[in-house]
């Protein structure tokens, strides 16, 4: 005799599996996908129709070889104006990734000092830091005060405002320096009008 396997039914639980369905987010309802009786018609010149049934409308937009779109679902009655969808989207499109184009994220770039930073070493981090806040980058000072450097914070404090003094033509305070157990942070934003 062959052993069967079998799995106990589970109370509650399915066995088929549920696919979501895929379908693309559109911004508009267009020609036979209007539920509509009736819609305030406007023409692709901007001339107003009136209040039309939908099926005329439809009719209307066909001999113009152009597709009647939903612009107003919300209003009483809905407002649907003629225009050629496609282009229209793509035009959408189009502002869409310009507009992402000219937007820039603002990043949190960090520097780490130390209480007793050489000169040379010092000019490095302030040039690379002006780089960052010329860019539009959020920029993050941090000292870490290493065993008897905990007495001296105020030093650390010294190099980070002397930081801070030489980028004021481009940053300004988002937060002045503070203490947090051996660490001393300050943050820099860029300034506005820069």
């Amino acid at each position: 005799m062959c052993p069967h396997f079998f799995f106990p039914k589970i109370p509650g639980g399915d066995t088929t599996i549920k696919k979501k369905a895929n379908k693309k987010k559109d911004s508009g309802i267009v020609n036979e996908d209007i539920r509509a009786r009736e819609v305030m018609v406007i023409t692709d010149t901007g001339e107003k129709l009136g209040v039309k049934p939908t099926s005329e409308a439809l009719n209307m937009a066909y001999d113009k070889e152009l597709d009647l779109v939903l612009v107003a679902p919300g209003a009483k009655p809905p407002v649907a104006k003629f225009m050629d969808y496609n282009k229209y989207r793509y035009e959408q499109k189009k502002k869409a990734r310009e507009a992402k184009k000219k937007q820039h994220v603002m990043q949190l770039k960090e520097l780490r000092l130390s209480p007793k930073i050489e000169t040379h070493d010092f000019e490095t981090k302030l040039r690379n830091g002006r780089k960052f806040l010329e860019k539009g980058d959020k920029l993050k000072i941090s000292i870490r005060f290493r065993g008897r450097e905990m007495a001296h914070t105020n030093q650390g404090r010294e190099v980070m405002m002397d930081f801070a003094k030489r980028v004021e033509d481009i940053a300004e305070f988002e937060s002045r320096p503070k203490q947090d157990g051996r660490t001393m942070i300050m943050t820099l934003i860029p300034k506005k009008d820069h």
